[in-house]
């Protein structure tokens, strides 16, 4: 490869803060948020896009699973606050069981939402409804501002891209960043990389992984649009009594596209989402990315027209409604940590005295059983004051599947910002951090409920004991019999 050497240049500070977050989606927001109200004196968040979100808003992943298990609740904190302020200033923006609805198991209520993927449990002997919101992107992109705004002690940065740490004696200083005003500097106490791709830790020197593997998620790109003038309800009912002609729909549809793809209903039943996955692709391979953008826009009006075409009693008006603003992102880059996450941590039901999130999984190794995700997930090994939660924590190429949707994203993203706000207020280190104090402020001034601290709900222990964490699930056994591990 060539090179090019770039002559050495002085960069203006253009600021000093307690704890920079590079990266304004889920984890990043959630992070800003978390440190300012645990006590930072001044918090910059560094976007770069003009809105807050990352693939919640922008990339259009419209719905968040599994933020209930049976009828208990423990996906709560800022993840759930995104719920309750949509209630009170955007009501009907959001389609979803209710929290006090966890668990039912009501014939209708289960007839209902069982047209809406994740919003049932998967069990077919014991069916219940559990908390999948599916949302307005437009309106959750307000709301996210005014949470932003509502924080005097965050200063925001929109339209800048954290390019490069400043790092020295393996501590990081602050961030180099590129806008319209050109190249400069901000230095920080702490800083968090929000940027789910790794775009700071990976030029730290903390060690990393490329990838997820082939056989997951992870390792497919989307580019997600909406489709209205829809009956989606009644396609829906259609498919369930006539299943082999819904199968052979589907078939075709992805037949048309030239990819895996499928819709999935909204806020609104006259407009679908359609999500899509690209194999073998990496969502920061700048070839990757083109041929992602290219692929999906080039097959929209295809797919449209076999809509109408084929299905016109409840897709015969459909239309073009939107194509997210960005690329859908799922792996590029995974932190080595000081922990990293495997399979056997959930078919094991792993329990951590540094847990920061307590989370149901995507795919269900464990019956959706809670999960423990602990602070040494976002640490890298080797760079001091530097924490990296969101989608590219440290998990291995499989596991890294199931814990990295919104919910895991703006949980560790929260326990960051704590942990950050603990480091600079106690004058620690992230490697030394207060974890217990980081655990106080989480369950008891910011509604995060975790295992084995006072919040925790004894009701919900003693059913998860009963249910043995989910180890006895298929699924669970073969994980640990392939690791050799005889229960």
């Amino acid at each position: 490869m060539k090179t090019y050497l770039e002559p050495a240049n002085t960069l203006p500070i253009y600021d000093e803060c307690d704890v920079l977050v590079v990266g304004g989606g889920a984890a990043g927001h959630s992070a800003a948020i978390a440190a300012a109200r645990a006590g930072c004196e001044k918090v910059i968040l560094m976007e770069r896009y003009g809105y807050f979100g990352g693939d919640v808003t922008g990339g259009y992943v419209l719905m968040i699973p599994a933020l209930t298990w049976r009828k208990y609740s423990m996906v709560r904190g800022l993840q759930e606050e995104w719920f309750t302020r949509l209630d009170k200033n955007a009501p009907g923006s959001y389609i979803s069981p209710r929290l006090d609805e966890a668990g039912e198991k009501t014939p209708i209520k289960i007839d209902r939402w069982s047209m809406v993927h994740g919003c049932v449990s998967l069990d077919s002997e014991d069916k219940y409804l559990v908390r999948a919101p599916y949302y307005e992107p437009n309106q959750l992109k307000l709301e996210m501002d005014a949470m932003i705004q509502e924080e005097p002690r965050i200063k925001v940065l929109l339209h800048s891209w954290g390019t490069k740490p400043i790092v020295e004696n393996n501590t990081v200083k602050g961030v180099i960043f590129e806008s319209k005003e050109g190249r400069q500097v901000v230095m920080a106490k702490v800083v968090i990389d929000a940027t789910g791709d790794g775009d700071l830790y990976s030029q730290t020197g903390a060690p990393f992984f490329k990838r997820a593997s082939a056989a997951t998620r992870g390792d497919k790109t989307a580019l997600v649009w909406r489709m209205g003038g829809v009956d989606f309800e009644g396609f829906k009912r259609w498919a369930a009594d006539h299943p082999e002609l819904a199968q052979s729909f589907q078939k075709e549809l992805v037949k048309t596209a030239g990819y895996p793809t499928a819709f999935f209903p909204t806020d609104r039943n006259d407009v679908v989402w359609f999500n899509n996955w690209l194999p073998n692709l990496d969502c920061a391979n700048l070839e990757d990315i083109k041929y992602t953008e290219f692929t999906v826009r080039n097959s929209i009006r295809r797919i449209i027209k076999f809509c109408r075409e084929y299905m016109p009693q409840f897709l015969g008006n459909a239309y073009l409604y939107d194509i997210a603003p960005q690329l859908g992102s799922r792996c590029s880059k995974r932190l080595d940590g000081e922990y990293v996450y495997t399979r056997l941590d959930i078919a094991c039901a792993n329990k951590f005295d540094d847990v920061i999130a307590w989370h149901s999984v995507v795919p269900m190794a464990n019956d959706g059983t809670p999960i423990e995700l602990p602070y040494r997930c976002i640490l890298p090994k080797k760079i001091e004051n530097l924490l990296c939660p969101g989608r590219h924590l440290s998990a291995d190429d499989v596991t890294i599947d199931g814990i990295t949707l919104i919910s895991q994203c703006v949980g560790t993203g929260q326990a960051a910002g704590v942990a950050a706000a603990v480091c600079v207020l106690e004058g620690t280190t992230t490697h030394n951090v207060n974890i217990k104090r980081v655990q106080k402020i989480l369950c008891e001034e910011q509604d995060v409920p975790l295992p084995r601290q006072e919040n925790t709900d004894p009701e919900l222990v003693r059913e998860l004991e009963d249910h043995k964490y989910g180890t006895m699930s298929a699924i669970a056994k073969k994980i640990r019999a392939e690791a050799g591990l005889d229960w």
